[in-house]
Formats: structure tokens, sequence, C-alpha cells
């Protein structure tokens, strides 16, 4: 395609040779009519010949900002490469234009550098980004110089995208408290919230499992401790020394690193031949620093906006700057529930257990590798000549590292504006089915147990303890007791009795029960 047909933003990556690892969530192209194809959630707009800009900065940047939006990313990079005088001189031109007010604003935003231009004396303020199109800033603030108000949801350390797709406005609207309200009339308060100890339990599990850590017992408990006692309860969880503490306590006394990373660190694998495969570089350690505290920004620049939203931003964005020496994936996913506690979404004791809704199956474990991805993939795929393995060195943390990168500069841009739109998508997703199902299976479960123990009492009595011992060991027998059962409790070896018990916790669980069968019955 000749640079003649591009329109907006792809007009102006030819004409100043910019690759974006992130792609245009909408593009522009000068045809013979008017269409517009939605691919893959991309948005490509064709324009007949009369809407063609001129081929200039000016105009082909006023037909981005009016038609295609924002991209950081973009943005970050072109005014690291246009002349600023082409900038200066539409600016003093047109001091009261929209389009050059907001392009001056990104332009300082961006760069921290100041434009020779005196400001806007008079006119409107003017919204940085639709607030129709992008998630915002609860509270703006205002840029005399360009009489711009910065809704922007971060500060130039961080800044997430997320542009307002029908899947995120349904993010924005969704109600986990009528959700948790829904299941409290079907099972009832008690059930509920007995529900919780266990959920607290099963996510730390999970969070394990994730890892391929799941026969960690202690380290289990001491997460779902740490989800306890700490989600809601931390003033700034991104702070430093909040960090430190929580890291601290996940990983307990005996781990090898702590605190902030200062070496490299990738994720990867090796594959048959011994060879590594680099699947995401997290972010130079020099700059994490800056971007967590940037992500501490969004937090407190969208307090009162959608709960969902943050948390999904606050939890990926903080895997992908990925900060700490370790336990960077248990935090992740303790920010979850921690912005939910947070915000009121979720009341106390609740913990939703979203990443045992995530290896719940392998459909849902494949789409959490897949949002992972639709960041690192494209990242990898930009900058996959920019990396090699080397001599030993030794980071300030006493890591021993063979790693290096040499874009760290180039890709900062990417790791500090990424468009995080399909993550709240997911979240969403993923916690409708936390509440809907993964919660009503366990209040389900905990219902029949219920029922199930007051019918064997009415056939053999005893504590709960035992008639409990009694029901989860005939259904790991698939429906059979086994000979250290009778051992155990002598009067199941009675065929009247042992057949009732057996039909009772059939009719309460099913002929398919869960578990597997062996003599012990354990």
């Amino acid at each position: 395609m000749s640079l003649g047909q591009w329109a907006g933003y792809r007009w102006l990556a030819e004409r100043y040779n910019i690759k974006t690892v992130q792609p245009f969530r909408i593009d522009s192209q000068i045809v013979k009519s008017r269409s517009t194809e939605r691919v893959d959630g991309l948005i490509h707009e064709f324009y007949p010949p009369a809407f063609k800009p001129e081929d200039t900065f000016l105009d082909h940047m006023t037909f981005a900002l009016k038609r295609e939006g924002i991209h950081l990313e973009f943005l970050a990079r072109l005014f690291e490469v246009v002349p600023v005088t082409e900038i200066e001189e539409w600016v003093n031109a047109e001091p009261s234009g929209q389009y050059a007010r907001r392009t001056g604003f990104f332009y300082e935003w961006l760069t921290g550098r100041q434009l020779n231009f005196k400001g806007v004396s008079v006119g409107n303020y003017v919204d940085a980004i639709d607030a129709k199109h992008y998630f915002t800033a609860s509270n703006p603030d205002n840029n005399q110089r360009w009489r711009v108000r910065n809704n922007l949801p971060g500060n130039r350390n961080y800044c997430p995208v997320i542009y307002l797709t029908n899947k995120v406005k349904a993010a924005e609207s969704y109600d986990c408290q009528q959700s948790l309200s829904n299941l409290e009339a079907e099972y009832g308060q008690d059930l509920l919230m007995r529900s919780a100890v266990w959920l607290t339990v099963k996510e730390s599990q999970a969070s394990f499992s994730i890892e391929h850590e799941d026969q960690q017992t202690d380290r289990i408990k001491r997460f779902a401790a740490v989800m306890e006692k700490h989600c809601g309860q931390i003033e700034n969880p991104l702070g430093l020394s909040s960090l430190s503490e929580l890291q601290a306590e996940i990983l307990g006394s005996r781990a090898t690193r702590y605190g902030l990373r200062q070496s490299p660190v990738f994720v990867g694998e090796n594959d048959f031949q011994a060879l590594t495969i680099v699947h995401y570089i997290a972010p130079h350690w020099e700059d994490t620093e800056s971007m967590l505290s940037g992500l501490s920004e969004f937090a407190g620049r969208t307090l009162d906006k959608s709960p969902l939203v943050r948390a999904a931003v606050l939890s990926f964005g903080f895997v992908y700057i990925h900060p700490m020496a370790d336990g960077n994936g248990r935090i992740s996913r303790f920010l979850i529930n921690d912005s939910l506690r947070r915000d009121q979404a979720i009341p106390a004791p609740f913990i939703l257990p979203v990443s045992a809704t995530i290896i719940s199956s392998s459909q849902n474990r494949y789409g959490y590798d897949q949002i992972l991805e639709v960041l690192s993939k494209p990242l990898m795929r930009h900058y996959q000549d920019h990396y090699h393995f080397g001599s030993q060195s030794k980071g300030a943390d006493g890591v021993d590292y063979n790693f290096y990168c040499n874009s760290y500069a180039d890709a900062c841009s990417v790791w500090r504006y990424p468009d995080l739109t399909a993550h709240c998508e997911y979240l969403v997703q993923i916690i409708d089915q936390t509440i809907n199902q993964e919660m009503r299976k366990e209040a389900g479960y905990l219902r029949s147990i219920r029922v199930t123990r007051a019918r064997i009492k009415e056939v053999l009595d005893g504590p709960d303890t035992d008639i409990d011992r009694i029901i989860r060991s005939i259904r790991n027998s698939h429906g059979k007791i086994s000979n250290k059962l009778c051992k155990e409790f002598p009067l199941l070896s009675e065929a009247d009795i042992g057949s009732e018990i057996i039909k009772i916790v059939q009719d309460e669980f099913g002929i398919s029960v869960i578990g597997i069968s062996d003599e012990s019955g354990e």
C-alpha cells in the first residue's frame, strides 16, 4: 500500500518510520467509498477521497486525534522523531485549536520537555481523551498552559489505555454485590459465609497451581493467611513498604530473594533441545519503581470508577511490570481481591477464588495464558533480535544472570502505556464465572453435606466429624464402604445400615462421585 492511501496514525507511522508493538485499535484508509470493518477487536475505517488530509504532520495528526482516538505508545515514539519545530509552528499558529492544544499537551506530558509556546490564554477547556470511548480519571485536573482537562487515568510513568468496548462497559456496570446477594437468597447467609473460609484456602491453592506449585502445603496456608489478613486493609498496597511486607509474609522466612529486583528477568522455558525460549521480557529494573508509582497513581486517579476495571489494571499492570525478586504472580492475584474489597465491591470476609476459576478447565487456563500474550506476543515479535544470552554477571540484588536486552529504552513506551482493554474484558468474564459457578458449586456442596449429614443421623447417630468422614469416604470410593471404614465404624458392616447410608450419599451427590476409588476409601 502506498503512503498516500493511509490517513491519520498509519500515515504518520509511514512518514516517520515508526513501528509500534501494540496495534492501532483504529486505523484509516482512503478508498472509493465509506465503510467500516471490525476484525479481531480492531476497527478498520475506510473513507472516500473527500476525507483525505493534506500530506502534512498537522493534517494527519488532526485526523488521528479527531477520528482514531489515542495511542500513547505511538505518540511517545512519534514525539521523539518528529521535528519539534513542526509542532511549535502549529501550536503558535492555532493557539486556540483543540487538536493543536491536545498535541502540545501530549508532547509535553509524554516527553517532559516544554515547547517554545507562551500558552493558551482564552477558550474552553477540552478533554485530553474522549470519556465516551476511554476509561478516564475520576477527577481530572486542568492543565492551564494548554487549557486541556487532563482526564488520563495515570501519569507519564504509567498510564494504561482502556477502550470502552461493549465488554468493558459490561465490566463497568457489573454488580458483584448483587451477584453475591442472589447466591445468598438461594443458599442462605450461613452457608455462603461458611463457604468463604474454604474459598480463601481454595484461592491460595489455585494461585500456586497456576505456577505449578500446588503441592506446597505450607506456602498455600501462608498465602491464604495473607489474603485473609491484608485484603482491603493496607493503606497503599503498591507502596514499597507494603509490597515488601506482603512479599515477606507470602514467601516466609526461607526465601532466597526479597524486595525489588535489581537484575533482568524474563518469562520462558527450555524446549526439548535445551534451548531457552523467551516468552516475555520485563522492564529494566531501574524503571520498575517509577512504573509502580504510576500504577499507584492510576489507583488514586480512578477512585469511585469501575471496581472490575481497576482490579484488572492493578493485577495485570503489576504482573507485566514484574517488580519483585519473587512472588510477583501471587501478589498480582492478591491485588484483584484487595482492590475489589477496597472498592467495596466484595464484602469481608469473601475472597473470590479467581485463580480456581482460571485452572478449573484447560480452556480457562489457556484463556489466562492467551490474555497475558496480548502484550507479550507482539513485544517478543518486535524485539526477537534484541536480546541474547552471554557471560555471567551479578546484579545489585545478588542475582547471577546471563540474559541481556539492548532495547529496554525503546520498549519503555510499551510497558508504560499498555492497552489493557482485553484484560478488563477477561476479568469480568472470570469474576462472573467465579461467583456464578465456582462459589455456587461450593455453596451447593456445603448444602448437600448438611442435608446428607441430617439424613444419615436418622440412621446412625454420631458427631458431625464422624458423619462427615463417612460421607467423604463413600464419595471418594464411588459409592462403596471400604474395609478400613468398616473397621473404624463397625455398624456400617450391617447390611441394612450400610446400604441405607450408601443410598443417602448417592441420592445427594449422584452416582458419579468425585475422587479415585481405593481400598482405603480416603
